[in-house]
């Protein structure tokens, strides 16, 4: 239940603060004709269910990334409950639930917020120091390779190839990462990514989508879809 709270306040976030609007401002409105949605029709998944995915004003469909999103973070959250009781859980669902937000406005705008990979990072440091394992030390460590790892690689990159090759919030989300799963965990966080990055690959190819290397992949969202089942894995 409390996933399906958090998937429609992440939902909402990874919908308006791309374009400047606060998640908190006013009502909840439609995004095609503004009407004002009542609060029968603000029941996380239900509602969507209910209205088949349109407003009751105009009849446009609503955004899918409302159902998959909250539909998502309640399931990470009964995972992570179910795969560790009590409060290793919690702190697991708000892991999985700040990844998901973060893999969403990745996908969608190759967008890595430092707001929400603090908080990923405050997650896991707080974490720590209520004694939950890894160490708070393997935590610390993890942060900074994490983050020194891929910016160090950004780094030599943009110098042998004089562009761009790696957003500046993939190196703070690896440290934040780092800073929930520990050190250890990093480098199967990458293999994960780059695992999960060629088979997103080989499905555009197979689909007959020309890929080309400049093409570009949203690297924050794979580590996030690498970082939970490892968090499982720990557990």
């Amino acid at each position: 239940m409390l996933g399906l709270v958090a998937g429609s306040f992440l939902a909402t976030l990874v919908l308006r603060w791309p374009s400047g609007r606060g998640v908190t401002e006013g009502r909840s409105n439609c995004d095609h004709c503004g009407h004002s949605i009542n609060a029968e029709d603000l029941i996380p998944v239900v509602s969507f269910i209910r209205l088949r995915g349109k407003c009751r004003a105009c009849g446009e469909r609503i955004d899918r990334s409302h159902i998959a999103i909250e539909g998502l973070c309640a399931l990470t959250g009964g995972v992570a409950m179910v795969v560790a009781p009590g409060q290793a859980g919690f702190t697991g669902a708000l892991f999985g639930w700040l990844l998901i937000a973060l893999a969403a406005l990745d996908l969608k705008h190759f967008w890595l917020p430092d707001r929400l990979t603090g908080s990923l990072a405050l997650v896991g440091i707080a974490s720590g120091l209520t004694g939950l394992a890894p160490s708070l030390f393997d935590r610390v460590i993890g942060a900074l390779a994490g983050f020194a790892t891929l910016a160090l690689i950004a780094t030599i990159y943009r110098w042998v190839r004089n562009r761009e090759g790696l957003g500046g919030g993939d190196p703070k989300l690896l440290g934040a990462i780092g800073a929930m799963l520990g050190w250890q965990a990093l480098p199967f966080v990458l293999l994960g990514a780059s695992g999960f990055g060629l088979m997103f690959i080989g499905l555009q190819w197979a689909n007959g989508r020309k890929v080309q290397a400049s093409d570009r992949l949203p690297l924050g969202a794979l580590m996030a879809l690498a970082a939970f089942p490892l968090w499982m894995l720990q557990q």
